[in-house]
């Protein structure tokens, strides 16, 4: 065998696991979702960086708020999930680089002084953070439902501010009736995966 990890946690994470778009009626609680962050958080990012910042979606009102600003498609299973997640990322995240990267706390004016090179890094290394949140809602026995189908500044105002930048919706449960697609196909490692 060539993975570490057993078939059945290569399952749950990867193979059986897909995007759900209906979920049962049983509650996510912050319990479950402070073991994901306490799992997720070790995602490697560039000078240990944190930029990733989650807003849970619990209360009607927010849920009510957050409806109209989804795409279409999107509203209703959003209305429906047991929890929602909107996935952002902190621009000032450099802030916090003397201690998460003690050994060259420097780093933070030295590398992230200016405001746009600040963006693009907390782009790149929160969508890292945000694809290790998804494998852990999943392994938590949970499906995740993400979506970039909404309205970003929209969501921004509404329940960021202009230090926070959204990155993606996350719907979040157990599985409901029909909650999945059949499997689309996937390219094959020959046409992905060149050798130099």
């Amino acid at each position: 065998m060539s993975l570490a990890l057993d078939a059945a946690a290569q399952d749950l994470l990867f193979r059986e696991a897909h995007t759900a778009n209906t979920f049962s009626g049983e509650p996510v609680t912050d319990e479950q979702i402070q073991a994901v962050y306490d799992l997720v958080k070790y995602a490697p990012t560039a000078f240990n960086q944190s930029p990733l910042r989650i807003v849970l979606i619990r209360s009607e009102e927010a849920r009510e708020r957050l409806a109209p600003l989804m795409a279409e498609g999107n509203r209703e299973k959003t209305r429906n999930a047991p929890l929602v997640a909107i996935l952002a990322t902190d621009n000032e995240f450099h802030e916090e680089l003397p201690e998460l990267f003690p050994h060259f706390p420097q780093a933070k004016d030295v590398f992230f002084a200016e405001r746009p090179v600040r963006e693009q890094s907390a782009a790149l290394n929160g969508s890292l953070q945000a694809g290790y949140f998804i494998l852990g809602i999943r392994a938590a026995g949970l499906a995740a439902g993400p979506m970039t189908g909404f309205d970003f500044a929209g969501v921004q105002k509404e329940f960021l501010d202009g230090d926070h930048t959204p990155l993606m919706i996350v719907n979040i449960g157990k599985p409901g009736e029909g909650a999945s697609y059949p499997r689309s196909p996937r390219l094959p490692y020959e046409q992905v995966v060149t050798t130099v």
